[in-house]
């Protein structure tokens, strides 16, 4: 039987830019019945599907045979990507682990918006790919937020270049509290012992120290670490600028970090990025951002490097679960 072509179809409110389409929605017209169908389809298209990847930034596959996070793990895992799981990661978020490759998208309250950002961008080490599987989605809200980052950073260098120039220039530094246990009523509430995956105060300093960190202890046994200096802009192979950071995440959901932004996040040199200017992103993402209305069964391929992500509140007695597979090459 031969194997199913790319069916792409639009979905309200895509934006477009140029040729490329945000996202692209491949949905299956019902010939893609198994796991099996699903891993030869995919080895069949991954090209085309890869070439769209970088034009768009996120494709959503929809009506395939998915149900379950080992289904999800096998789907992902037919693109054949070297695998980044996140126990190797150095994010502050509480998740938990269905398998070894795949784990909640973030255990905060269902209230509780997770802003727009990329992957881990607040880390040295990040995925390039992020896989996102809606096993059941929300009553009402609980929408993905999707931004392209490459056009919110062209608006924003048109706007303000001298900005821009030193998001390019000065890169960034976050500084991260890690308390001393697990707090799961927290989008960062990971514990310092599992982000550092290790079980004392020496070995924790020992890895800060090899990762190029500052640090101190605090009074409650919990742990401030602060990066060495890390990009706000990336140069895509194709070209493309990317606004590669958390600024809007911690800006917007990071304790304390709007009323004084210098607590959480500077320019590289240590100096004070403008709140107009964090603010100005924050409203410029808007026009670039789909909300991506989950069904159950979805997957989203996000490429980490030129969409942002978050996550929209939602409410009802129907249990929200979407689950992550992260791959880095």
């Amino acid at each position: 039987m031969p194997v199913q072509a790319i069916n792409y179809v639009d979905v309200p409110h895509q934006l477009k830019s140029g040729d490329s389409v945000f996202p692209r929605v491949v949905l299956n017209d019902g010939s893609i019945k198994t796991l099996d169908d699903c891993a030869a389809w995919i080895e069949h298209n991954k090209a085309a599907l890869e070439v769209e990847l970088k034009e768009s930034g996120a494709i959503l596959f929809r009506g395939f045979p998915l149900n379950s996070a080992e289904t999800f793990d096998e789907f992902s895992n037919a693109f054949g990507y070297p695998n980044f799981t996140y126990k190797e990661s150095l994010s502050n978020a509480v998740r938990i682990n269905f398998t070894e490759r795949v784990f909640t998208a973030n255990e905060a309250p269902k209230h509780v918006e997770i802003f727009l950002h990329h992957e881990m961008a607040q880390t040295p080490i990040s995925p390039s790919k992020v896989f996102f599987f809606c096993k059941t989605a929300a009553d009402e809200g609980g929408a993905t937020p999707l931004c392209r980052s490459d056009l919110l950073f062209g608006e924003l260098k048109a706007r303000e270049p001298k900005l821009a120039e030193d998001f390019i220039n000065k890169g960034l530094k976050y500084t991260t509290h890690m308390p001393n246990e697990n707090d799961i009523a927290s989008g960062q509430g990971r514990s310092w012992k599992s982000t550092l995956s290790v079980e004392s105060h020496e070995a924790a300093e020992a890895k800060l120290k090899e990762l190029g960190y500052s640090w101190s202890w605090t009074e409650d046994g919990g742990l401030r670490a602060t990066t060495p200096v890390l990009p706000a802009v990336v140069t895509l192979d194709n070209g493309k600028e990317v606004f590669y950071n958390q600024l809007i995440a911690a800006f917007m959901g990071w304790k304390g970090v709007r009323e004084n932004p210098s607590s959480a996040i500077t320019f590289g040199d240590g100096s004070a990025i403008p709140v107009e200017g964090l603010q100005l992103a924050t409203d410029l993402a808007k026009d670039y951002t789909f909300d991506l209305p989950w069904q159950d069964g979805d997957v989203a391929l996000v490429d980490n490097y030129m969409s942002m992500h978050g996550r929209r509140p939602y409410s009802g007695e129907r249990k929200r679960e979407v689950l992550v597979a992260l791959a880095m090459n």
